[in-house]
């Protein structure tokens, strides 16, 4: 059986489900089940995503993407600033 990935919305939705379900009275193998998931992936899925807004998990992943950008711009200045330096020693 192949894995699926749950985009961070999706994961979102199916833990405000499983909310609803266990409100109803559901005991949590049959909440897991509804939802389609592991009672293990619904655990970690609680811990890490537990008390996100849909906006927030979005504007996170924005931040996420922001930060990649910017340790790849610092690392290309970091070695921008090594070839400079051993020129300018004359290493080359």
């Amino acid at each position: 059986m192949a894995k699926q990935r749950y985009t961070t919305e999706e994961i979102i939705h199916k833990l405000r489900e499983a909310d609803v379900l266990i409100g109803q009275g559901q005991t949590m193998g049959q909440v897991t089940k509804q939802i389609g998931v592991t009672e293990q992936t619904y655990f970690r899925w609680r811990k890490s995503h537990g008390g996100l807004r849909i906006d927030q998990a979005k504007r996170l992943r924005e931040l996420e993407a922001e930060n990649s950008r910017l340790k790849r711009a610092v690392a290309d200045l970091t070695i921008d600033k090594i070839i400079l330096k051993e020129v300018a020693e004359g290493k080359f």
